[in-house]
């Protein structure tokens, strides 16, 4: 958004789903800084590289970094324009063959089979405070020994434009462990400080980080 108006709860309700999130992939300028989110860099670096999923992969900037790590990497992502965003940001860097796509929606997802060595979500956010939902969803994909890390905001009074459905949306790392299978180990569930910049705005804020693995 461009302006700083408080947004109606109806409009903030279809800024939650794929027509919104086409539109804002639809410009010339990036949406994200192409940078891979600290927490998926601090929590994913001492792994050793194996496959990878990526849900609510955006324009693939964390795609991209995980391939230049050496991961076989599928994006995730229930906006078509935001795939066909991060494919082109994947041919340019040059790590194309590393990567494939799957539009799906989270809150949707099923694995059918699927597994992987990581399975990763930053910043995906359902309505309804439906994270947990979505995280024992995301589990099923984790291959036995493998790993899922989760992070996303955590409710924050600091951005006051915000609605009650954004605030719903937000979570707090130990909300997400009734998320978890029996068969997953938590081994980071905790808030973690960052700055971000947003509408020219900086503000200090949370990522609420959830790191589990699978037991063999």
């Amino acid at each position: 958004m461009t302006d700083h108006r408080q947004i109606t709860e109806d409009e903030a309700a279809a800024l939650f789903e794929p027509p919104a999130w086409d539109e804002r992939y639809t410009g010339q300028e990036n949406v994200w800084s192409g940078n891979p989110n600290p927490q998926l860099v601090a929590e994913v670096a001492g792994l050793t590289p194996g496959t990878a999923l990526d849900v609510g992969c955006g324009e693939g900037g964390d795609v991209i970094w995980l391939a230049q790590q050496g991961w076989t990497v599928t994006g995730a992502d229930f906006s078509a324009n935001g795939l066909a965003r991060a494919a082109r940001h994947a041919a340019q860097a040059g790590i194309a063959d590393r990567v494939d796509w799957w539009q799906v929606d989270a809150r949707a997802f099923a694995a059918d089979g699927r597994s992987y060595d990581l399975v990763t979500s930053h910043y995906l956010h359902p309505p309804n405070g439906g994270m947990a939902e979505v995280t024992r969803r995301l589990a099923d994909a984790v291959a036995p020994g493998g790993h899922l890390l989760v992070v996303g905001h955590a409710p924050s009074m600091d951005l006051p434009q915000l609605t009650a459905s954004h605030r719903r949306a937000m979570f707090l790392a130990e909300d997400l462990l009734s998320g978890l299978p029996d068969d997953f180990e938590a081994l980071v569930v905790e808030q973690r400080p960052r700055t971000m910049t947003r509408e020219g705005t900086t503000v200090d804020t949370h990522d609420s980080t959830l790191l589990a693995r699978r037991r063999l």
